[in-house]
């Protein structure tokens, strides 16, 4: 699914074609995401101005001032576009927001995985928001964070990594690649792993994530940005999905290994 580098990718490519911009009401074609689209989305959208193109997570939040907020997911294979109102639409464009000007910001979802949810009130109270950890491009992330958050955990630091209620959007690829570059193999204990360790963690995190969205995001199968344009940073991966393949540095063979049920990859010499 898009991870949070494809998710504020779009953020950064809708933002200056919505920002500012009268809503003129909503289309809804189908309302079965998933979570059923509000009936009345219409009528609460209609007129209000979008203050503010946010992202929490993976989700995108579009400010309707002190109105509420629009909350957008893209779910497994979505993704937004900001098209003229006359472009015809196709079989899986379920929503659109029509924007003041005579372009609509189009929600494609072939997997209908995605969401569109109302809320009047803070959305950090909403029940898809409330109870997330900190942001992994926020100073709020840091290896002493980290380090008491996993104490007496024996989970696996990938999955420990990958909880969002410790820390949002660290997916699958991202954990893989964050960990390469501290040097810690994913399989090992969260609990096991020191604080100076955690510290080379957290700014690995942080810096695969902002090279990710400098890229433009991964190429993924069924992923466009906001503007239609993939994402590249596929081509710097050094151990996902290169099982086999020469480690990058020190040239031994990278490793896959299945845990929680997800593939992970690292390599033998440089992680322990």
């Amino acid at each position: 699914m898009p991870e949070l580098p494809e998710v504020e990718v779009t953020r950064r490519g809708i933002a200056p074609h919505v920002e500012g911009r009268r809503l003129e009401g909503a289309r809804v074609r189908d309302p079965r995401l998933r979570w059923p689209v509000p009936e009345d989305l219409d009528a609460i959208l209609r007129g209000r101005r979008v203050s503010a193109v946010e992202r929490r997570a993976k989700y995108l939040l579009l400010r309707l001032g002190d109105a509420g907020t629009l909350l957008l997911h893209l779910g497994m294979s979505g993704s937004l576009r900001v098209v003229p109102a006359e472009t015809p639409p196709t079989a899986h464009d379920h929503v659109d927001l029509l924007l003041e000007g005579g372009r609509v910001l189009r929600l494609r979802d072939p997997r209908r995985f995605g969401a569109v949810l109302w809320t009047p009130e803070p959305p950090e109270r909403h029940p898809r928001l409330a109870g997330l950890g900190p942001e992994p491009l926020s100073p709020e992330l840091t290896g002493d964070y980290l380090h008491r958050r996993s104490r007496g955990r024996r989970l696996a630091v990938k999955n420990f990594l990958m909880d969002a209620q410790v820390v949002v959007g660290v997916g699958n690829i991202y954990a893989s690649e964050a960990l390469f570059r501290a040097g810690i193999r994913p399989d090992r204990e969260a609990g096991r792993v020191g604080r100076d360790r955690y510290v080379l963690l957290a700014a690995a995190v942080a810096a695969v994530l902002e090279e990710a969205i400098a890229a433009g995001g991964t190429t993924l199968r069924d992923f466009t940005s906001g503007e239609g344009a993939p994402g590249y940073f596929r081509q710097e991966l050094a151990v996902y999905g290169r099982e086999g393949e020469a480690c990058p540095v020190c040239g031994r063979g990278i490793r896959k290994a299945v845990i929680g049920q997800r593939s992970s990859f690292f390599c033998p010499g440089c992680q322990r």
